[in-house]
């Protein structure tokens, strides 16, 4: 039995590959699903297995669990295509008799009413069909995805928004990363479905101001109409469909569905979930 990764060399699944390593479980005992053996050469160093598949190609997953494994369905990063994707990942790990299949949903699952969930809930649906011992970890929104552009938000001293003052309780990658690991490694956990955010909900006006305070430069929060919003992303360079999604999460946060601090995540990781503070701290750090 193996504990299985999809997307093992994105952000995410690193984080979990060394959380999982971190918490004694031998690099022996870790498989990682991954398209480009190259991109894994790091991984392989350590000890870790290496299953060579590709989402878009069924066929190739045959290898790709084994009997008794539990496995972690990263969402895949290619909107619009991750549905088919995400239905063969599952199909084979049905076929190959596995012990879990936990997956990295979005928060709300099936309540959520904004463009990017929709492949998420399609997903949720193919895996409690499939009738697979489960465990959904609907993820909130990644205090990364904001800290990622602070290049950008100090050269302009603005964040651009369409959030007005609706709020997001985001925690850190590597918070989403500890809780796959539990999950993973421990009993309890099949069947559950975990609602998961930081233990404090955020405006853009208050992420301004804390930038402004931890880099001792300006930045305001310019919140603008969806439709400047989307012209403003995608004058940036931002492909229009891509852009158009960002616009809408945006009016999703507006809208309050982002904000939930239900506490799973940090119950499940045994601590508090990691201050906005601390991770623009360590963004600009790296700057």
């Amino acid at each position: 039995m193996s504990i299985v990764i999809t997307g093992a060399t994105g952000q995410l699944g690193r984080l979990v590959i060394a959380e999982l390593l971190e918490r004694g479980v031998p690099a022996a005992g870790i498989a990682a699903v991954v398209r480009d053996k190259q991109k894994a050469t790091g991984l392989a160093e350590r000890g870790i297995e290496l299953r060579i598949a590709d989402h878009n190609r069924p066929e190739s997953l045959a290898g790709a669990f084994g009997a008794g494994d539990r496995v972690l369905l990263i969402s895949g990063s290619e909107v619009g295509q991750r549905v088919p994707q995400h239905a063969a990942v599952i199909s084979a790990a049905k076929a190959a008799g596995v012990a879990q299949l936990a997956y990295t949903g979005v928060l709300g699952g099936p309540d959520a009413d904004f463009e990017l969930a929709a492949e998420h809930k399609a997903t949720e649906r193919l895996i409690l069909d499939s009738g697979l011992p489960y465990t959904l970890l609907r993820n909130g929104w990644y205090t990364e995805n904001y800290t990622a552009h602070l290049a950008t938000v100090l050269e302009h001293g603005a964040v651009v928004s369409n959030t007005g003052e609706g709020r997001v309780a985001s925690a850190a990658r590597a918070d989403y990363a500890a809780a796959a690991a539990v999950v993973l490694t421990g009993e309890g956990h099949l069947g559950t479905v975990y609602e998961l955010s930081g233990d404090v909900a955020w405006s853009m006006s208050e992420y301004a101001a804390e930038v402004t305070r931890r880099s001792g430069r300006t930045v305001v929060h310019r919140d603008v109409p969806a439709e400047a919003h989307l012209a403003v992303l995608t004058g940036a360079g931002v492909p229009e469909p891509f852009a158009a999604i960002l616009v809408d999460v945006d009016e999703a946060i507006r809208r309050g569905r982002l904000a939930g601090t239900g506490g799973d995540l940090a119950r499940l990781i045994g601590r508090p979930t990691t201050p906005l503070a601390d991770t623009v701290a360590e963004a600009l750090r790296q700057l």
